[in-house]
């Protein structure tokens, strides 16, 4: 096949199936984004290379076709258009059970990660292969690019503590891995381990962002509408842990942020100071039509990445956010319990992955002094995740 785009796992399993797929009963982990280059869907294109093979559907947070809006919103089970079982990791369970993968001989998975710790379909996808392995059935991983590519790393590793279902494993909060890695990442630490295949992509390299790669963009999430989306998400995903608005109910959730009680000109100078590179920070107004603030005029930012490569979005989000703990102690606060079904631990030691961190925040340490304090260890995450690359 000779393109100028990239050539990720699905096209290249429906192109060339391996010859005991012809004769295995497979289950397919997938949602609205897991498309081919012509927006077909991977169970299409499945159908049509492996006739009568595919059994099974399952489809994680917010459902198969990517229906329910917020966090905490469940989905049922159902039935697609030719009467195959449609079952919801994301709704009266989020592990598989036996009865899912009864009579399977392996699980395709084709999702879109967007290379931030907290997106739980990584943890779906590590839940799917813990079952797997004890239901004796292989996995196969369909690689796709990691949005925000695959050089840049960032954040501090979560700890045991902190482990929930927006993060099960020691990963900072932008790892840098495509889905396939991290799935070999996270196979290593499993017991039984599953029998796991990784079907590669051709073309990717990691200094790559999504506008490069020449597929399709479909929203993997509600809130995840293009692909500059995932470049401010692991960062202003901490907003879900307070009681500010991460934009949800606008057109531009993630981008922009704030509250009633900001000040978003003396915040964008101060922002503007901040030595923070990569991008520019917008005055903004804005008003949800639902979810926090739900009709209520909120202030604050939108945040402009101009410079992929420079950029940090962690970093950025920890400044904006002890910007305003300094300046209104008395109205920035923590959202409390439940947090994706968490109901005593905080929202945003969840989301943080270390307590230290915003113990940190509260003590009014300055970010960069935080950040110091994780490097070491994330140093190491990076020596170690050197052999689960797939991609120069």
């Amino acid at each position: 096949m000779t393109t100028n785009r990239v050539i990720t796992g699905l096209e290249r399993l429906v192109l060339h199936p391996p010859a005991w797929m012809r004769r295995a009963r497979l289950g397919l982990l997938a949602n609205q984004a897991s498309v081919g280059p012509r927006y077909e869907h991977a169970a299409d294109l499945i159908d049509r290379a492996l006739p009568g093979r595919l059994a099974v559907l399952l489809g994680p947070q917010h459902g198969f076709a990517g229906e329910k809006q917020d966090n905490m919103v469940e989905s049922d089970h159902g039935l697609d258009r030719s009467g195959r079982a449609v079952y919801s990791l994301y709704g009266e369970t989020r592990k598989p059970t036996p009865a899912m993968f009864d009579g399977l001989d392996a699980l395709v998975v084709d999702l879109v990660d967007v290379g931030t710790r907290v997106y739980t379909f990584a943890q779906t996808l590590a839940y799917s292969m813990e079952a797997a392995g004890r239901a004796g059935i292989r996995v196969v991983v369909l690689d796709r690019p990691n949005p925000i590519g695959g050089r840049e790393v960032e954040g501090n590793l979560l700890t045991p503590e902190c482990a929930s279902f927006v993060g099960l494993y020691p990963l900072p909060m932008r790892h840098g891995l495509t889905l396939g890695e991290l799935a070999l990442f996270m196979a290593e630490r499993m017991n039984p381990r599953p029998e796991l295949t990784v079907v590669r992509m051709e073309g990717w390299r990691r200094d790559m962002y999504f506008r490069e790669t020449g597929l399709p963009w479909v929203w993997p999430s509600p809130n995840m509408p293009m692909p500059e989306t995932a470049w401010v998400y692991p960062g202003q995903v901490i907003w879900e842990g307070t009681n500010l608005s991460e934009a949800r109910g606008t057109t531009r959730p993630f981008h922009l942020c704030g509250a009633p009680f900001i000040d978003p000109f003396r915040l964008r100078d101060e922002l503007d100071g901040a030595g923070l590179e990569g991008a520019v920070f917008r005055p903004v107004t804005f008003e949800p039509t639902f979810h926090k603030f739900q009709g209520r005029v909120c202030h604050g930012v939108e945040i402009h990445p101009i410079d992929p490569k420079t950029f940090r979005p962690y970093r950025t989000t920890l400044t904006l956010l002890a910007i305003l703990m300094r300046w209104r102690p008395d109205q920035v606060a923590w959202r409390p319990p439940p947090y994706e079904y968490e109901y005593d631990r905080l929202a945003i030691d969840l989301i943080l992955g270390d307590r230290r961190v915003r113990e940190g925040l509260e003590a009014g340490r300055p970010v960069r002094e935080i950040e110091a304090g994780w490097q070491p260890e994330l140093d190491r995450f990076i020596e170690d995740r050197q052999r689960f690359l797939l991609y120069g």
